[in-house]
C-alpha cells in the first residue's frame, strides 16, 4: 500500500550555492507543489521555497508561458507541459505501454487495486494504478512515491537492486509508518533474501494499517529488473493464494512481452 504524500524540499535557511542557479530555483517552485494542491498562492510559494518573492513571482510567470504552470485565480497550478513531457519519458513510458493489458486483466480478475512501478534511488515511483471493481479509495497515486523498504513493489525491487543501494539505504535509519513497518536492517535483509527465493513480495500492513500488497518483478532483456507490479487489498478480504498466483502469471506475460520487444529492438 502507498500513500500520495510527495517527498518536498525542505522549508527553512537556504545554504550558500544550493540556489544559486536558475533552473535550482525553477526546481524549487515546481517541487513545492505537493498532490493535493488545486492551487497555491504566490505568497504560499514563498513560503515554501524560501526564495525571494521577486525571483518566485518572476519565475513563476515565464513557467506559466512555458505551459509548466498555470493560474487558478489568483494561484498557481501544475500545468499540462509537465503532464506532456513525463509521457515521453521512455524508461516509464515503454513498460507502461506494455504492462497496461495485462494490469487491466489482473485488476479485473482480483477486483482489487493494481499497481505498476520502478525504483528511483531509494523509493518506489508507481507509474500506473488501477481500481478493480471492488477497489476502496487508496491514497494512492499514478506518479506518487514512498521508500523501498515498506511497500510490496518497493522490497521487490530492492531485492534485485544493486548492492550498493541496498548498502546506501541501510547506512541511514529507516522511516517507520506503522507499528509493522520492519525498520531493522538484520530483518529486512532477510526477507530481501526470501523474496530473491520465493519470487514475490508480501507486504502486510506496513504502511497502512488494513492493507497490504502482493508484488512480482517486471524481468527485462539481459536479467535485468526494470520494475514491479502488485495488487493491494483489505487484509479483511485479501486471500493469498488467489492474489499470489495471478500477480506472478500477469508478471510473467509482462516480462515476456518486454523481452520480445527489446530483443527487437536490439535485432534492428
Amino acid at each position: 500500500m502507498i500513500t500520495a504524500a510527495a517527498t518536498l524540499t525542505p522549508v527553512g535557511p537556504m545554504h550558500s550555492g544550493e540556489t544559486d542557479s536558475v533552473l535550482s530555483k525553477v526546481r524549487l517552485i515546481l517541487e513545492a507543489f505537493r498532490p493535493d494542491d488545486e492551487g497555491v498562492s504566490l505568497a504560499e510559494l514563498v513560503r515554501r521555497t524560501g526564495l525571494r518573492k521577486a525571483t518566485v513571482y518572476r519565475l513563476s510567470q515565464e513557467l506559466v508561458a512555458w505551459g509548466a504552470l498555470e493560474r487558478a485565480g489568483l494561484d498557481y497550478r501544475l500545468g499540462l507541459r509537465l503532464f506532456e513531457l513525463g509521457q515521453i519519458a521512455p524508461r516509464q513510458r515503454i513498460l507502461r505501454e506494455i504492462a497496461l493489458p495485462y494490469l487491466e486483466e489482473l485488476a479485473h480478475l482480483t477486483r482489487e487495486t493494481v499497481h505498476c512501478a520502478v525504483r528511483d534511488g531509494t523509493d518506489v515511483l508507481y507509474i500506473e494504478k488501477l481500481g478493480g471493481h471492488r477497489s476502496v479509495t487508496r491514497p494512492s497515486r499514478t506518479g506518487g512515491r514512498m521508500p523501498l523498504h515498506c511497500t510490496a513493489t518497493g522490497k521487490v525491487l530492492l531485492a534485485h537492486a544493486p548492492p550498493r543501494v541496498v548498502d546506501g539505504l541501510l547506512a541511514r535509519p529507516l522511516r517507520r509508518l506503522t507499528g509493522h513497518t520492519v525498520i531493522a536492517p538484520r530483518l529486512l535483509l532477510a526477507e530481501l533474501d526470501r523474496i530473491r527465493r520465493a519470487g514475490y513480495a508480501v507486504e502486510s500492513e506496513e504502511t497502512r494499517v488494513g492493507y497490504l500488497s502482493v508484488a512480482a518483478p517486471v524481468r527485462a532483456a539481459h536479467g535485468r529488473i526494470p520494475g514491479a507490479i502488485s495488487v493491494a487489498a483489505p487484509t479483511s478480504r485479501t486471500r493469498l493464494p488467489r492474489l499470489v498466483p495471478a500477480v506472478l502469471a500477469a508478471a510473467t506475460r509482462i516480462s515476456e512481452r518486454l523481452i520480445d520487444y527489446e530483443l527487437e529492438q536490439e535485432s534492428r
